[in-house]
């Protein structure tokens, strides 16, 4: 995924942010007596509505959580959990995955088997992945509600027919990524009328979908704006991408049945259009990410 491997994962620059996110973002609720748990998450707004929604459920079940939201990149918050500093964090299935083999490709878009390899690389560590949700930020390709409407497209392979009349928008290294046009191409047998360098996701993308010079574009599966700007997501129904739903990680020290429990039932309640409303009350409304969590919590009748 584009977005994972740059601009969120790989800024070992902000490890001097993360110790200061830590030293004031450590709030323990006073009304846990099962234990204590830290709950910590990455530097960006959607790890901290997950990191929310986990450390409110665990606390309403009586445990003690210490916060420390957008403690940094993986490079910092990977050590820190192999350390203890933390127990917990919102994952992604394949990136973590390809984070914890040092990048040996072992990642696929079958979530089951990419989760399956995640705990074998994470148990001797001490370390463990839960139940992944059904809910995924990965690379995705969209198309506006009217194009939807017209050829009546729900997922990637109602795009082979027609690919000869659409023209697709991305970032300029799509034509040699495998998980872009080549990929495309070889997994669902689409050839487009054209392709259109662009921006990754990018403000160029949505132009190009607002004036009708693209029909489709790469965007992001959980990006905030998507009901906005009246786009909708294609399934990848054969897995093109890496399977990056979210799971939790956890030490295996604090994962005992009810921890666990807890945890894959909020899970559960979490799919890719679920995330996407949740991260646009935040990035699009200025909600904090400790409101939008709670309000989700009591909708679903967690608090209950």
């Amino acid at each position: 995924m584009i977005r994972k491997l740059g601009s969120r994962w790989l800024l070992a620059g902000l490890v001097v942010f993360a110790i200061a996110a830590a030293a004031c973002g450590s709030t323990p609720s006073p009304s846990g007596n099962k234990g204590n748990i830290t709950v910590a998450g990455f530097n960006f707004p959607e790890s901290s509505i997950l990191a929310e929604l986990y450390a409110q459920a665990l606390e309403h079940d009586g445990y003690t959580v210490t916060r420390k939201l957008r403690l940094g990149t993986r490079e910092v918050v990977g050590p820190a959990i192999k350390s203890g500093q933390i127990d917990l964090y919102p994952g992604y299935a394949a990136t973590d995955l390809e984070f914890y083999n040092g990048g040996a490709g072992e990642a696929t878009g079958d979530v089951t088997a990419t989760v399956q390899k995640l705990n074998a690389r994470l148990q001797p560590l001490g370390m463990q992945a839960l139940t992944p949700s059904s809910a995924v930020d990965q690379n995705a390709f969209a198309v506006t509600k009217a194009t939807a409407q017209q050829y009546n497209l729900t997922k990637l392979s109602d795009l082979a027919p027609i690919g000869d009349k659409l023209v697709l928008g991305a970032g300029p290294e799509c034509p040699t990524r495998p998980f872009c046009l080549p990929g495309l191409e070889k997994t669902y047998g689409i050839h487009f009328k054209s392709f259109k360098a662009l921006d990754t996701d990018g403000p160029a993308t949505r132009a190009a979908f607002a004036n009708g010079t693209i029909q489709v574009g790469l965007v992001f599966s959980s990006d905030s704006d998507l009901n906005k700007l009246g786009l909708v997501v294609l399934q990848d129904d054969k897995h093109l991408e890496n399977a990056d739903n979210v799971v939790p990680i956890i030490r295996q020290k604090v994962a005992t049945d009810e921890v666990k429990n807890v945890l894959n039932k909020v899970s559960a309640g979490l799919d890719t259009k679920t995330l996407v409303t949740l991260n646009g009350q935040v990035e699009l409304n200025h909600q904090d990410a400790d409101a939008v969590a709670r309000a989700f919590l009591q909708q679903h009748n967690y608090f209950s």
